[in-house]
């Protein structure tokens, strides 16, 4: 009983410790890479498990983290910080997304290409469109037509479909001729019952 009630009073303190920082918040997002993103009268920032502000709410919009970096928007513009706060890509993307497999997509003047977690250049910004990677593959589109390049910027499955999804379990969904069809990594062709679950 004594131990039912240690974990009872334990869950209690936690919450109502949890509960005397969250109030000074709009808006309060899971943790994730151990800070959570918050928000306050319109502007974003971070705090560690405590409620410590880590990184200050002067961001006009923001994401959680992942691979220990995110992506943050300053006067119009996105860039990247690392779980300090120090600035790891300035503010000059026109849009960006989440570290996915390692790599950032990143768009500027409606050229999209990608970025290590550092901020190198690693797939120059030179596609009309493209996808976050999943699985070594980012569906890119150029001439409005999509296909999927590897790591290195490598064109693995050509580009030649009207639309291209990002794969998940080995299959991707792409448009060609206006109808929807799954492809594996070699671009073949494969039925929706083989298409893994």
């Amino acid at each position: 009983m004594k131990k039912i009630f240690l974990v009872i009073s334990t869950l209690a303190v936690n919450m109502s410790f949890a509960q005397s920082w969250v109030k000074n918040y709009n808006h309060v997002n899971d943790f994730s890479c151990g800070l959570a993103l918050v928000e306050k009268d319109g502007k974003h920032g971070f705090v560690d498990n405590s409620g410590k502000l880590i990184v200050p709410l002067k961001y006009e919009d923001a994401i959680a983290f992942s691979c220990g970096i995110t992506v943050v928007m300053f006067e119009g513009k996105w860039g990247y910080i690392d779980s300090t706060g120090k600035e790891i890509v300035g503010f000059k993307c026109t849009d960006a997304f989440s570290c996915s497999d390692g790599l950032c997509l990143v768009a500027k003047d409606g050229k999209y290409g990608f970025i290590n977690k550092k901020g190198t250049e690693i797939i120059p910004l030179q596609y009309d469109g493209a996808d976050s990677y999943t699985e070594g593959l980012a569906a890119v589109k150029k001439k409005e037509l999509w296909g999927f390049i590897d790591k290195n910027g490598k064109e693995i499955i050509a580009l030649k479909f009207n639309y291209a999804r990002s794969f998940t379990n080995g299959v991707a969904q792409v448009m060609k001729n206006g109808d929807w069809i799954n492809i594996d990594k070699d671009g073949k062709q494969v039925k929706d019952d083989q298409a893994k679950e």
